[in-house]
């Protein structure tokens, strides 16, 4: 593994453990040349999966990509970093058990879209925003008001 301090290529493992949802080996490393520390993460990948975006265009499955985009609809939510991780972990579970070759990126803003909906109403709303394309404040206005019907009239009870 090289360092991503120096470039050296030379790293030594210190540490292996399962993640706490254990669905990765967290290792933590230290460069044999400058000394710095730093950790990494192994996750199973079951298969290559191609996302099929709306204009057609092709792209292969990046856990990072999607693990960026709930992390920005959780942010400032004090919502576990394990549990974006969990959520991360399951939709990229349903891609790749999926059996497809190809996925439409619609199908999994709907996979993330009810995990975040369960997680926490205003990241739900959030992610919602940009995924459906909202353009004036009715449009979040209504989506609000179809997430307060769900949750009884109280959106914190998604």
């Amino acid at each position: 593994m090289r360092c991503p301090f120096c470039a050296h290529d030379d790293t030594q493992v210190k540490d292996s453990r399962p993640t706490e949802d254990n669905t990765a080996i967290r290792r933590r490393r230290q460069c044999s040349s400058c000394g710095a520390r730093f950790t990494t993460f192994e996750r199973i990948q079951l298969r290559e999966v191609t996302v099929v975006k709306s204009d057609d265009a092709r792209e292969p499955f990046e856990r990072s990509k999607l693990e960026q985009s709930v992390t920005l609809a959780c942010r400032k939510r004090g919502i576990d970093r394990e549990k974006i991780d969990q959520l991360v972990s399951g939709v990229q579970r349903q891609v790749e058990t999926s059996g497809e070759a190809e996925i439409s990126s619609l199908a999994i803003g709907e996979m993330v879209m009810e995990g975040l909906r369960v997680l926490d109403s205003v990241a739900y709303i959030r992610f919602a925003s940009v995924y459906r394309s909202f353009n004036e404040a009715k449009d979040f206005e209504e989506f609000a008001g179809t997430v307060r019907d769900v949750a009884g009239g109280d959106p914190d009870n998604v």
